[in-house]
């Protein structure tokens, strides 16, 4: 099972999430004129981020980018853990909440939410400026665990508003549902893990094996569950 994770972990992630962006593309024209619309751009995004983080990883597997290699040597942009923190943790912090915030109808949760979008903005470059090294050596745990709690708070009061509504008479065929209670789920599964950042190192084989069992079956729960709710939930007409 490790070897077989060690081989294919990055392989089967970025494989379930290239299906949930297809099926996005295909189904396109379902959501068009809905806001899901903005979810399937999300996950076209995701594929394309995830691709561009490997970029350690590329210059270690292919001769021909020895020079920009040894060019990054050394630097600060040697390790991707910047780039994850500012275009996965800050950039799915930011989309969620605003893709909910455009969801909900009740005027005080979108306030609070556009206030919670706000104060996650400030305290993020707050954080990066006053930890600006550790930025490039680590993954920013700070960063990570209050864009998870804002997520998670999001849709808390997406599932308050459908309670009260009719909408909650045919939650099973509605695509924002599906999405809020994988988020839930994902999230309250691997945010804990960003606690044990300093452990993962090979130097710790057993936890690294850990992680990537637990991120495997997280991300395959998750973009198959994105993927089947595509296709098939119906369009919600909201704006």
């Amino acid at each position: 099972m490790n070897e077989f994770l060690k081989q294919n972990y990055i392989l089967i992630t970025h494989g379930v999430e290239l299906i949930a962006a297809i099926t996005g593309i295909i189904c396109y024209k379902k959501y068009k004129v809905t806001n899901a619309k903005y979810f399937i751009y999300f996950l076209i995004y995701v594929v394309i981020i995830e691709h561009i983080a490997g970029y350690p990883r590329y210059l270690v597997n292919y001769d021909s980018l020895k020079e920009a290699k040894a060019y990054l040597k050394g630097t600060m942009f040697e390790r991707n853990y910047w780039f994850y923190s500012l275009f996965w943790n800050i950039g799915s912090g930011l989309f969620y909440t605003w893709y909910f915030r455009k969801t909900i109808k009740n005027p005080t949760f979108k306030t609070i939410l556009k206030f919670g979008l706000l104060l996650f903005i400030i305290s993020s470059i707050v954080y990066l400026m006053t930890n600006w090294e550790w930025f490039f050596k680590e993954l920013a745990v700070y960063i990570h665990v209050t864009g998870a709690i804002l997520i998670l708070f999001s849709v808390c009061l997406y599932f308050i508003e459908i309670l009260k509504s009719h909408v909650i008479l045919r939650f099973h065929s509605s695509l924002n549902f599906y999405i809020a209670a994988v988020l839930i789920i994902w999230y309250l599964i691997t945010t804990p893990l960003s606690f044990y950042n300093m452990y993962f190192s090979t130097a710790d084989w057993n936890f690294i094996f850990l992680k990537w069992q637990i991120f495997l079956f997280a991300n395959i729960f998750m973009y198959l569950t994105f993927t089947f709710a595509l296709i098939y939930c119906k369009p919600t007409y909201d704006k």
